[in-house]
This record gives structure tokens, sequence and C-alpha cells, in this order.
């Protein structure tokens, strides 16, 4: 591999790893992250921007297949049976009849909004169902990026300021040197794009463009 690898404010960066020790993990583009369909409330600039991340994370994961990089799927699967008290106490769900707050989770399990939206994991590829933002949170996607010998990530995916934001830092916190591909992730207001990436940037990853990060696997060893 050549270098180096270039972040979004023009930065030379250290490489994260060979290429053989890479993987792409895709974090959550679902229905109910990403349809708007499924968020009737979402205004144009919001859905234009859920969009080019839909389209950015689908031209990573398409250059990863080519080169032979591993892509692992996450996503969201909430169960009405075992909700996650802490995070409905915090919406303002706490007290509503247990239907009425089921209804209003995401990725509720037999409903459209756990489906794959914008890009979706081909048959042999890895895909790891969670409770949590994060996607380490209860899961076995460390042992599982362990024995593949993954040393190093490139997130994407949905939503930046959430999901994204807790899988980034606590790979991180694993071992794991991470890369947020910034045109392949997004959240519904710009502020928030930016002050979650400015936020990982500082604490767990670097943010670099898809064009960069891929352009260190199609450069060979």
């Amino acid at each position: 591999m050549t270098g180096p690898l270039v972040d979004v404010a023009g930065h030379s960066r250290p490489l994260p790893g060979p290429p053989g020790e890479a993987a792409v993990l895709v974090v959550d583009p679902q229905r109910d992250f990403g349809d708007p369909e499924r968020l009737p409330r979402l205004d144009a600039d919001a859905r234009e921007r859920i969009d080019a991340s839909l389209a950015g994370t689908r031209l990573l994961v398409d250059r990863a297949r080519a080169a032979g990089v591993p892509v692992v799927w996450t996503r969201l699967v909430q169960d009405p049976d075992e909700p996650w008290d802490s995070s409905r106490w915090l919406r303002g769900l706490a007290d509503l009849p247990p239907d009425r707050a089921a209804a209003r989770e995401p990725c509720l399990v037999g409903t459209p909004g756990p489906e794959w939206f914008g890009v979706a994991p081909l048959e042999d590829e890895e895909v790891v169902d969670k409770r949590r933002y994060s996607a380490f949170h209860g899961t076995d996607l460390v042992r599982l990026l362990y024995s593949a010998g993954v040393s190093w990530l490139v997130v994407c995916g949905l939503t930046t300021d959430c999901c994204v934001d807790a899988t980034a830092r606590d790979a991180f916190q694993h071992g794991f040197r991470v890369v947020v591909a910034a045109d392949a992730v997004g959240t519904y207001e710009q502020a928030r794009q930016d002050t979650a990436l400015a936020g990982l940037a500082r604490h767990a990853a670097v943010i670099a463009t898809v064009d960069a990060v891929t352009g260190l696997w199609r450069t060979g060893d």
C-alpha cells in the first residue's frame, strides 16, 4: 500500500493498515432511517442529504467488493417484548401504554422499518443484528472482526450523529483503526452532521472521502 491517507481537511494521515486487514462496516441503511415514506416529516434538504450518503455508501461498497475488502453489515432490530426502557424514558415515551410506545420505535420487528434501503448485502456477506446504537453492544461483532484478521475499519451508513457515531467510537475503543467515510454517512441536519464528524475526528477516527480511502486499495501493496 502506498499513501498517505488524506483526510477531508487536506492533512496527510498515517496509513491505517494494509488492504488485507481492512473491512467496510455498513451501519443501518434501513427504511426507518432513510425511506421518505417512513420519514414523512423530512424536508427536501434532509432527503437530499440522506440520498447522497446512501449513494456514497453504494460506491464504497462496490469498490470494496471489487478490491476484495470484506463488507460487514449492521441493522437495528427492535423487539417489542424487550423494550429499551432508558431510550423510551429519554424520548418521553415511558408513560405511554406499551403498545403506543412500541408503535413509535424505529425498526420494529414485524414492520417494514428494519428492511434494507438504498443498498443491501450480498448473500455471503456478514450481517449483525443489534438492539442498541452501537453495533458492538451485545453482539459478536468484535469476535467476527478479530477472527477475520481485521485491524481497521471504514465506517459508513446512517445516521452520522447516532448509530454511526456510537459504532465508530466503540470500534476505536476495541482497538480498531477507524476511518469514517464523510460522503457515505448522513443525518437529517447539516449542523448535526458537522458536529458528529468533528467529534469523531477529535477522538476516534480519521474522516476521509470515499475516493481517498478506496484509492489506497486500488494502489495495492
